[in-house]
């Protein structure tokens, strides 16, 4: 693994890494390391921004702190909590074409999607959007060739590499294969994302109403 690391003004680091497996890789290895000094990691699709309190460390020693962590890949997670449960109503308006498009059933797709643990890459788009990546083979969808002007809250969605939840309604070229009424963002909780970077979540489907 590749790392670049530059100073990001005085109390920060910008670590560039050349795949995103390779950042949710170091950010798992940052939760089961101790930086000293280290108060805050942002994650990107290529990124880390580390934040570090001054009056502890400085950006020489924290890269010297860095070069100790050990990556953590997906297969041997140190992670042992149960993954975070979201359960799906899997109606989404893009269910059938994308089922078409992969070659699968919509039991097959529903059983993909079901079917492994989900780690949240990086946040963005929109507050409580986490990107989402798995741990069974990507099916690399394409986005919608034209974007909805208004997404539901809660609608789960694929794209690309990634699933996701939109938080809010918005906006939206993801495909939409489901629904859920778990809430991605609320200001009631601390922190407000349910799934900032590094949480593990798995999908499971919603028994019938």
């Amino acid at each position: 693994m590749t790392l670049d690391v530059c100073p990001a003004g005085r109390s920060a680091v910008l670590a560039t890494f050349d795949s995103l497996d390779d950042v949710v890789a170091f950010h798992a290895g940052l939760t089961a390391a101790e930086v000293p000094g280290l108060t805050e990691v942002v994650s990107g699709a290529r990124t880390l921004l580390l934040r570090f309190d001054p009056d502890r460390t400085d950006a020489g020693r924290l890269r010297s702190g860095l070069a100790g962590v050990v990556p953590v890949t997906a297969d041997r997670s140190v992670d042992d909590r149960a993954p975070l449960v979201i359960p799906v109503t899997y109606d989404g308006e893009d269910l059938d074409a994308v089922a078409r498009t992969t070659g699968m059933t919509r039991d097959e797709l529903v059983a993909w999607h079901t079917g492994q643990v989900w780690t949240s890459a990086f946040c963005g788009f929109a507050p409580g959007f986490s990107y989402l990546t798995g741990t069974a083979p990507s099916l690399d969808l394409p986005r919608r060739s034209t974007s909805r002007t208004a997404v539901p809250s809660g609608a789960v969605a694929l794209a690309g590499e990634f699933s996701a939840v939109y938080p809010r309604s918005s906006p939206g070229g993801w495909q939409l294969i489901g629904r859920t009424e778990v809430a991605m963002w609320s200001l009631d909780r601390d922190p407000p994302a349910l799934a900032p970077a590094g949480t593990r979540l798995r999908f499971v489907e919603a028994p019938p109403a």
